[in-house]
């Protein structure tokens, strides 16, 4: 923690909780935001299906990419320069997008949105911890995974409205202005909380050492993969709405936000909880409820659609409680990851940022698009996907018992 941590903001918990939500929501945002508006992007670029596929390719590599490198950036340099950096190109890309004359101008700037758009979720997690004690820190991180996760249900019905109420440039010019807000908003509040007595250096044989101190801890890797792959048993249906709500469900565009709502109300109602119980239970023993939670409505899920005619009345809700057991958990497993490295947590967040965004990346690209049209086949890979990390902290669990033991105050 910043030594002098106590003074770095002086306003309420919930205040910097908005703030660095904020930052986090600008990937999930960027990723979705433009979704609705394919079908006019596509005619207005004169775009084929895959160029406008290579569109989010584009993006979700590059944010896979370079989540690689912004928490050692801030390691390095300190946490808001790279946060004001990033917003900086962030907001010059989105209104490239907006200006694109081709679908390769498109793709090029997409790309640059996806190097900058994951400053801000590495690096408002370190930023977290750096100024709260333990169960402190998981009250605001459980704030900011409301809004994390509730970026990729919302933004879809954002970029709906506006493309169908303007032009699809209107997503982008609205992404610009996120990013001139956001920028504005941190330079003036966001405080420093690494001190230049804390900063590692930059030189490459420093970095390598760090990736490879992390890459190779299996309680990281394991940590990294129970946080960040469950998310995609829920996001998987976000990205088959139009599929799972209009083919499946019957539902008119105008009835999604139902959909949306209730994941929405399942986040807050999980990410309150876990508010709720910081310092009061066992970190493991949050966890477990909350892998519990996901297990049964997964499993759940799956027999419904294996015996019943998919319909409104049931499909949606165990995806909404399944989202309420992941809120329940992920503050706390972030957290964990954090402190297996306190000397790295800039590049911890890193680390487990790019895994999870390279499964959404997998995801979007590659899962989906094979299971959107089964009903059956998106409540087995929803299942799969929670199960991975599942068994990561089964395995972790066994393996180091000592961990999360303890609730702390």
């Amino acid at each position: 923690m910043h030594p002098d941590a106590s003074h770095l903001w002086r306003g309420p918990r919930w205040a910097l909780a908005v703030l660095l939500a904020l930052l986090g929501m600008v990937g999930p945002f960027s990723i979705d935001t433009y979704l609705p508006a394919f079908g006019a992007i596509a005619r207005s670029l004169g775009a084929t299906p895959v160029g406008m596929q290579q569109t989010l390719s584009a993006y979700l590599f590059g944010f896979a990419f370079m989540t690689l490198f912004h928490g050692s950036l801030s390691d390095g340099f300190g946490r808001r320069p790279v946060v004001l950096w990033g917003l900086a190109i962030f907001t010059l890309a989105s209104a490239g997008c907006a200006l694109a004359q081709s679908i390769g101008q498109l793709i090029f700037f997409r790309a640059l949105q996806g190097l900058s758009a994951g400053a801000g979720i590495v690096v408002s997690r370190a930023v977290i911890r750096d100024i709260y004690p333990p169960a402190q820190a998981q009250q605001v991180m459980s704030q900011v995974t409301i809004f994390f996760g509730v970026a990729p249900a919302i933004a879809p019905m954002v970029g709906g409205w506006l493309s169908a109420h303007l032009d699809w440039h209107s997503v982008f010019w609205f992404l610009t202005g996120v990013g001139l807000f956001l920028w504005l908003a941190n330079w003036r509040l966001l405080p420093e909380s690494l001190p230049p007595a804390q900063r590692q250096p930059l030189h490459m044989g420093h970095l390598m050492r760090g990736y490879w101190e992390l890459g190779t801890s299996p309680r990281f890797v394991l940590l990294a993969l129970a946080s960040g792959v469950p998310f995609n048993g829920m996001f998987l249906y976000v990205l088959s709405a139009p599929a799972f709500l209009g083919e499946h469900l019957h539902l008119a565009p105008t009835e999604f936000y139902w959909f949306f709502l209730l994941n929405i109300m399942g986040i807050m109602g999980g990410a309150w909880a876990s508010g709720r119980l910081a310092g009061r239970i066992a970190p493991k023993r949050q966890i477990r409820h909350g892998f519990v939670i996901m297990l049964a409505m997964a499993l759940l899920n799956l027999g419904l659609n294996l015996v019943l005619p998919p319909h409104p009345a049931w499909a949606m809700l165990p995806i909404a409680i399944f989202s309420f057991g992941w809120a329940l958990m992920v503050p706390v497993v972030t957290l964990l990851v954090l402190d297996l490295y306190p000397h790295r947590r800039g590049m911890a967040s890193s680390l487990q940022a790019f895994v999870g965004s390279t499964a959404n990346g997998l995801v979007a690209g590659v899962v989906a698009p094979l299971v959107m049209h089964s009903t059956q086949l998106l409540a087995l890979a929803s299942l799969l996907m929670m199960c991975v990390g599942l068994f990561s902290w089964i395995y972790l669990h066994h393996r180091w018992p000592e961990i999360g033991r303890t609730a702390q105050g």
